[in-house]
Order: C-alpha cells, then structure tokens, then sequence
C-alpha cells in the first residue's frame, strides 16, 4: 500500500520530544486516555472551517491510569469511519499523534486493538503544508506521501507516513463532530530493545504546540479553541478536555508561557526551589509541563540538593533500601500501603516562578509507596537521560488541574479533586 523506505531516516529527520525519558516506569512505556461522555444521539456533522467557536465548543474524555504501577494516563480516541477505538499515550511534550498501522506493518508491537489499517486516498502527500511543518526542508522520497519519524530519549521510536481519516469527538453542547485529521501511520515502531514488547497503548496522543498537533488542527478547523487541559487522579484515572468552557473563572494560578533554550515545549519560565519554604540557594532553574513523563526530571544541582534536603529531615525510622521500582527509597518500621501514611515524615517543594506565582509539591506529589511497601522518591535525576532542563511529570501534576491556554499564551493550575466520577467532575473547580 505504502512506499516504505529501504534503509531508515539518517539522524537529520524528524526527532520532536527530548521528553520521551519520560515513562521510565516498571511496567509501561506508553500512556492513554478514554473518552468521558457517550456519543450523543443526533448525526455526527464535519467540522466547519473559519465557524466562530461559542465556549461550549469542548471535549472532556475521562483518563484511566495511574503514575504507580501503570506509569501512564490513558485515553480512548474514536478514529475512522466507522470510527473504531484506540489507546493513546497523553503527551503534552510532543507534536504528532500515531498509531501502529498495518501499512503493511514491517515492526508493530503487541497492543490492545487491531493495528490501524489506512487507505491510499487517506494518504497525507509530501506537498501538504503539514508535512512540511513537521518536516521542514526535507525532500520526501516519495511525492505521494510524507514520511516521518520520531525517535524519543529512552530508544523508542516510530517510523510511517502521514495519514488523514476522520476524529469522533462529543461536545459538551451534546452535539458530535467529526474532525478529518493528520496523524501519524507507524508501520515500525521500535519499543525496548527488540521492538516486540507488548505496548499498553495504540499510539500516542500529541498535544504539543506545533502546526500537527491534534489540538492545533481541531482550532484550525473551527472545532474547539486552542486551550487543553488535564487533571490526573492520585486515585487514578481523572479527565482531559480541549477547549475553554470549564476552565475555573478563579483561584488559578497563572504565568506566560516562556520559550525554552531545548525546544517549543510547555514552560512556565524559570523557576526558585524551596525546600520546606527554604531556598535551597540555587539559580532559577528552567521547568517544562510535560504530561509524557511519568515522574519529574531535574537536572544535576537541583536534583542533589533536593535529595540532600529530604535526607536531612528525615526521621530514623526510615532506612534508606534498595527497590527496583525506583533509584531512591525507604522503609519503615512496617510495611507502608499509602503515601498518607508517610507523608508526614516528609516536607513540600515549592517552585516560584515569581509574585503570587508558586506551585506547591507537597510530598504526595512527589513519592509513590510501591508494591513492596517502600516509599520512594519520584523526582529522578535527569542527567542519566541527558536532559538539560526539569521536568514537571504527572506525579508533581496529580490532583490539579493543569491548563495550557495557547490562545493566551499562558500557563494555569489550581488544586482540586481530580476524581473518576463524571457527576463530581468539576465540582472542585468552580
């Protein structure tokens, strides 16, 4: 059906996301969500390029998941026509959105539904202006189609073409929309080290801040406004949404969105670390939103001042022990079943990222309690992932909700309940 390339993209095509250290988790590398509200009765409609967007032009999909032992959030998307379900791994720190396809497939994992099988007339050609915003100054191999490939931190990659095919999403309006799309056609996806592991997801949902990214198109295209937001549950699970109708009229924190020195990613700007409402003496440190992550990265000197700030407060009746969940971790006198229980022993984090702009990491935002009834630390150090920034990752982001306004350019969170239940969804959030 496709032209695949004989010998794979040299190291100058396409590679997106430094973020992808990101699900270093025990069990998963992938993460993704599942839709919230049921498909509304009335006939599907396309979408209307230019149409004014009233606010309740928004999608909410409710997240199954959890950081411990999952390592991801996960949603359901409804693609093709008939529309037929998907994992996808939520990322806020890359662009394209993909899923393995039979193309035919030269290197697909195991995943949870039949690979995505494409159409030529689906087929993205190399002309189109979305290839070339991915790929810029790039001459494709094939004028038919547009290659692509993305190559993330931990190894993994994805290797296709790019695709077209419709979007099922359901409204807040009660109405559904379907939306013709660019997405990523992968027909060899390279996972571990032999690229055969069993994938807990589909493909990965990209919500970065590029020309493909799903929530760009969907502006585009006059479905929603260029807001996103997501809320993950200490719990697990939580929602996501696209569009502006249900972000908070107060109590969020908000700061411009800030351009980083690595890449057009997600930055509240630089930020002051306190340990415990102490600084912890350092220059401000670069931090990047990135829902890929699983846990939080800092870089070197933050890293070690932070562990050397816990273990000096720490009570004696928590021994340092080795676990294979983590590189940091503890156990007490008895074997622990909840961060609640531990807490206590620990202090919060706070990031200022100037006046009255300051996101508190109490410390059941940064340990998990594993299997084996150790606490351990979930902030990593991330110069074994060569990163030269810090990442916030869903551990430091649960039970807020986080909001990327690109209409605005600014970043927002505010702490709240992000709960399963679709009746109690907001009502932490007023």
């Amino acid at each position: 059906l496709l032209h695949p390339r004989a010998t794979r993209p040299s190291a100058a095509t396409f590679i997106p996301s430094a973020m992808a250290p990101a699900r270093w988790s025990p069990t998963a590398f992938l993460a993704v969500l599942l839709l919230l509200p049921p498909f509304a009765p009335s006939p599907a409609r396309a979408a209307t390029p230019g149409k004014s967007l009233s606010s309740a032009s928004t999608a909410v999909f409710q997240l199954q998941g959890a950081v411990y032992p999952i390592g991801h959030y996960y949603v359901t998307m409804n693609i093709g026509d008939p529309a037929k379900p998907y994992f996808l791994d939520v990322d806020t720190g890359s662009d394209l959105t993909w899923l393995q396809c039979d193309a035919p497939c030269q290197s697909c994992n195991k995943v949870p539904h039949p690979w995505y099988k494409p159409t030529k007339n689906k087929i993205v050609p190399c002309a189109a202006s979305l290839c070339t915003s991915l790929t810029p100054n790039k001459k494709c191999a094939v004028p038919q189609q547009c290659d692509y490939q993305i190559k993330y931190t931990d190894k993994a990659s994805s290797l296709g073409v790019l695709i077209a095919d419709n979007f099922t999403l359901s409204l807040r309006n009660s109405s559904t929309v379907r939306a013709n799309l660019t997405f990523g056609c992968g027909y060899d996806q390279q996972v571990g080290k032999n690229g055969a592991v069993q994938a807990a997801t589909d493909g990965l949902l990209g919500l970065g801040k590029g020309a493909v990214s799903l929530l760009s198109q969907l502006k585009q295209q006059g479905v929603t406004k260029n807001v996103l937001g997501h809320c993950f549950s200490t719990n697990g699970g939580g929602f996501l949404f696209f569009g502006d109708d249900i972000v908070p009229t107060s109590r969020v924190t908000w700061v411009p969105m800030a351009r980083t020195t690595s890449g057009n990613y997600y930055s509240p700007g630089s930020g002051t670390l306190y340990f415990d409402r102490r600084s912890l003496g350092m220059k401000p440190m670069e931090v990047v939103f990135d829902s890929g992550s699983t846990y939080a990265y800092f870089a070197a000197e933050p890293y070690q001042a932070t562990v050397s700030a816990l273990k000096a407060g720490l009570s004696k009746s928590l021994k340092e022990v080795s676990d294979v969940s983590l590189p940091l971790c503890w156990k007490g006198q008895k074997v622990f079943k909840s961060v609640s229980e531990v807490k206590n022993d620990f202090k919060s984090l706070f990031l200022s990222f100037g006046k009255n702009s300051v996101m508190e990491i109490p410390p059941e935002n940064y340990l998990i309690v594993t299997k084996y009834g150790n606490v351990c630390l979930g902030i990593l150090d991330g110069t074994t992932a060569k990163l030269k920034f810090n990442i916030i990752g869903d551990i430091t982001m649960q039970d807020q909700m986080i909001i990327y306004d690109n209409e605005k350019g600014q970043l927002g969170w505010i702490r709240g309940s992000c709960s399963r239940s679709s009746k109690s969804l907001m009502s932490s959030f007023p």
